[in-house]
């Protein structure tokens, strides 16, 4: 290992623990995580402004991570126990668990979604935010996390996707039946996201 490489290990080591755990786990599964940086506070609370009254609703956050889009979701009074963090990754579920033990805080696979929520929750949550890098996933793997996430959604309920791909859609909403909007962009994020929203198109 060349010395200059291994003064940046080293350096990034000394980082706050979240981030460190955040950068390790991204280097060992970077498909599940899409970029070594943590999000910001400043992608939190512009999700939580778009949450908006349904804050005291029912919300599921997918890719907790190491829990900054969880904090900013309480912060703006989504009420922690109404509040479901999914995490694939066992070492950051744990790590959640510890920094936010008001968090209910569930270790699984978001195409299981359905089995991994409460009963009665089914049918009946009104936000799910999102952090999958779903820009590098197929279309059939995206079909699948679509799908299950949609089973669980209100009849009005919103889906919430944040991306740092600055181009167009992370979601092939086209080709699996959805219309996409972009809510907003934030600069304050590095590398800068977006949050867009997505609903099945209406049948005539």
């Amino acid at each position: 290992m060349t010395q200059p490489f291994s003064a940046a290990i080293e350096r990034i080591k000394r980082l706050p623990s979240g981030r460190w755990l955040f950068f390790r786990r991204a280097l060992a599964h970077p498909l599940q995580l899409g970029t070594p940086i943590p999000s910001s506070p400043a992608l939190g609370r512009l999700i939580a402004s778009h949450i908006g009254d349904r804050k005291r609703g029912l919300t599921v956050e997918i890719g907790g991570g190491t829990g900054v889009i969880t904090r900013q979701l309480l912060a703006a009074g989504v009420p922690a126990d109404r509040l479901l963090v999914l995490e694939i990754d066992p070492e950051m579920a744990d790590y959640l668990r510890a920094s936010l033990p008001e968090a209910n805080v569930t270790t699984g696979d978001a195409r299981d979604l359905a089995a991994l929520l409460p009963p009665s929750w089914l049918g009946q949550v009104d936000t799910i935010v999102s952090g999958i890098p779903m820009a590098v996933l197929s279309a059939a793997y995206q079909r699948q996390l679509i799908d299950a996430m949609f089973s669980t959604l209100a009849h009005d309920g919103r889906y919430l996707q944040y991306t740092f791909t600055l181009g167009g859609s992370p979601v092939r909403a086209r080709r699996l039946g959805l219309t996409a909007r972009r809510l907003g962009t934030t600069f304050g994020n590095f590398p800068p996201a977006s949050v867009w929203t997505y609903r099945p198109v209406e049948r005539p």
